[in-house]
């Protein structure tokens, strides 16, 4: 991005957060919390890239200055006038780079929670296993960054692992890290009930959504249908005995959740509430980018879960995401949570492909 087009971009993001304080003292937005809400998250986000501006503008006056004094007669005059230079360009190459990457597009839920949900896949009982390790890993990777993980719904599987969990990560900008992992993970290893010790490829399936909040959508209660039924499968006491499990169907998208894990009636319907909020959110912000014709997440995926994204190879220690050609052999590390490798190299290629839009 030229220096001009820069300017202009940060003119009109200091308008924009103007406009946005002003709205802020409005006895209207005042009295609507779910208002204040949103617009102080986007002013949050804009405070960053207004002072940023206003180095800037001090940075281009020194430097103007400077190169004044130095067609100035006094030798001491133009000493100074060098100094000065020596001090400020550098400084000015510096937040004119910064400045660059804060122009970026960001994700606005990328300081949401989310709300993960694995499947196993092809495979069998060997896909359930995986499904578990992949749960496992997450949940270590979560512990390392000071998250809290909470199991909303879970079907363990009789062989170990599990058919379906659903979890929920909370902490500071889970969604940032964790939105890459969307899709289906292939391992390739020999598994504990083959005998013949031949490698076998199985799959888990995952889905990672932003926690919708109060802030991003409010659904009309009269668009849910909420019904209740006998738990079904292995569970509590409570199973096939009382009417626990809760399916809510948001009628306009068709999007069925059904929670039946809870100890109690009032539990699954919580959960249920939570999960139908965050996938109809999901639903109509797919729908929103489709209709602006943008390509979601960057190219980097989908979301989609038949969309292979990487593969676990045990016996060559190997984990490889097929979307940015990476590869790292430290699988042992990674299955132990240590991610930030994998995930650092899908931000530096996201990254990349939005500067190369912006340009």
């Amino acid at each position: 991005m030229n220096i001009e087009a820069m300017h202009s971009r940060l003119a009109d993001i200091e308008k924009t957060y103007n406009e946005i304080s002003e709205q802020l003292m409005s006895e209207e937005v005042l009295a609507n919390p779910r208002e204040v809400t949103k617009i102080s998250r986007e002013q949050a986000r804009l405070t960053a890239l207004v002072e940023a501006r206003h180095q800037l503008q001090e940075l281009d006056s020194r430097i103007e200055q400077a190169h004044d004094l130095e067609k100035d007669d006094d030798p001491d005059m133009r000493d100074m006038a060098a100094e000065e230079l020596k001090e400020c360009e550098p400084q000015r190459q510096e937040l004119l780079e910064k400045i660059q990457h804060m122009l970026i597009p960001q994700d606005p839920d990328d300081d949401h929670n989310v709300i993960m949900e694995i499947r196993g896949g092809a495979g069998g009982d060997e896909g359930n296993i995986f499904a578990g390790d992949l749960y496992r890993m997450y949940v270590r990777y979560a512990e390392g960054n000071g998250w809290k993980v909470d199991v909303l719904e879970a079907s363990e599987s009789e062989a170990g692992g599990f058919s379906q969990i659903i979890f929920e990560v909370k902490g500071h900008d889970v969604y940032k890290a964790l939105k890459y992992e969307s899709g289906a993970h292939r391992v390739q290893r020999v598994p504990k009930t083959e005998s013949q010790g031949r490698i076998q490829t199985s799959t888990a399936t995952v889905l990672c959504q932003p926690e919708a909040e109060d802030a991003d959508i409010e659904i009309d209660p009269k668009d849910l249908t909420i019904e209740t039924h006998r738990a079904s499968g292995a569970g509590g006491q409570h199973i096939n005995k009382t009417d626990s499990a809760v399916r809510i169907v948001h009628i306009p998208t068709g999007i069925t959740v059904n929670c039946q894990e809870g100890r109690s009636q009032i539990e699954n319907r919580e959960t249920a509430l939570r999960l139908i909020k965050s996938r109809v959110y999901e639903e109509y912000k797919r729908q929103k980018e489709e209709a602006e014709g943008k390509i979601r997440r960057e190219k980097i995926g989908t979301g989609d879960r038949a969309e292979k994204i990487r593969t676990y190879n045990y016996p060559q220690n190997r984990v490889t995401d097929h979307r940015i050609g990476f590869t790292i052999t430290q699988l042992d590390r990674v299955m132990e949570g240590k991610l930030q490798d994998v995930i650092a190299a899908l931000q530096a290629d996201d990254e990349k492909k939005k500067l190369e839009a912006a340009e």
